[in-house]
């Protein structure tokens, strides 16, 4: 069942929607329904990115952020792990590339310390090969987590007061965020979780703060264009008020 969260006032509309993030959940338990193993699930979800991105860009979204691999998928059996790592090169190799057509740019953002050499010099050669594309920014979040880009945010402006080039009283939430991995980015939206789970998992948890959540069963596999623009849809729904009273909110969509 969707979680729909709906507004007294439709403040938001599909053009605001600048930033979308999506946790792609169920590809193990898709496989298993369909009898099969569960990195069969992981390939299928492929398409299910391929309709995502077709719809984000065809529908003006700006930046298009995906959860593709956590930081404690690690733990997952090594033979899933071996196969994510594959999907990874196959996607650099080949996807980036029909990316590239359609004016995309492509990022990975986590620790990519800890992926192979040569997984490292495909990612640099991918996000080279589009970095000066003005579309829309789709991000791969791989050994990424919430924890981790904050405290790697915090390493760095320590590394900045240690070396004498910040003073501590002026570190501030903005240059904070100026720190963290989306930080070239619109603020997030729209946060997206397929799979039946109603948690966020460790992802952009400091973008999320004041993104609408939408949470759906269907798995990530069967996640298709209409089921992202269901979800879109559900944005327009909501009453973003940031703080404010819905008073307040109606008061100024009304002056504008």
């Amino acid at each position: 069942m969707d979680n729909d969260n709906k507004g007294t006032a439709e403040v938001a509309s599909i053009s605001s929607l600048q930033h979308v993030a999506v946790i792609m959940d169920g590809n193990g338990r898709w496989a298993q329904l369909q009898g099969k193993g569960r990195v069969a699930g992981h390939k299928a979800g492929v398409e299910s990115v391929r309709a995502v991105v077709t719809s984000a860009r065809k529908n003006g979204v700006q930046a298009l952020t995906l959860f593709a691999f956590s930081s404690e998928n690690w733990q997952r059996p090594e033979k899933e792990v071996s196969v994510l790592m594959d999907l990874f090169m196959y996607v650099l190799t080949k996807e980036v590339k029909r990316l590239h057509k359609h004016n995309i740019r492509f990022q990975i953002i986590g620790d990519v310390s800890r992926f192979s050499e040569k997984l490292q010099k495909n990612i640099k050669k991918s996000e080279e090969l589009t970095a000066q594309n003005t579309g829309m920014v789709l991000s791969i979040a791989a050994n990424y987590g919430g924890r981790w880009d904050i405290t790697h945010a915090a390493k760095q402006l320590a590394d900045k007061v240690q070396q004498g080039k910040l003073a501590p009283e002026d570190i501030s939430e903005e240059l904070l965020h100026q720190h963290t991995c989306l930080a070239n980015l619109p603020p997030l939206d729209l946060l997206i979780r397929t799979g039946g789970d109603y948690r966020i998992s460790n992802f952009l948890l400091w973008q999320a703060a004041y993104a609408e959540l939408y949470f759906t069963e269907t798995l990530w596999p069967d996640f298709n264009e209409q089921a992202f623009e269901q979800a879109m849809t559900t944005f327009t729904q909501r009453e973003r008020r940031f703080g404010k009273t819905g008073e307040q909110v109606a008061g100024k969509k009304e002056q504008a």
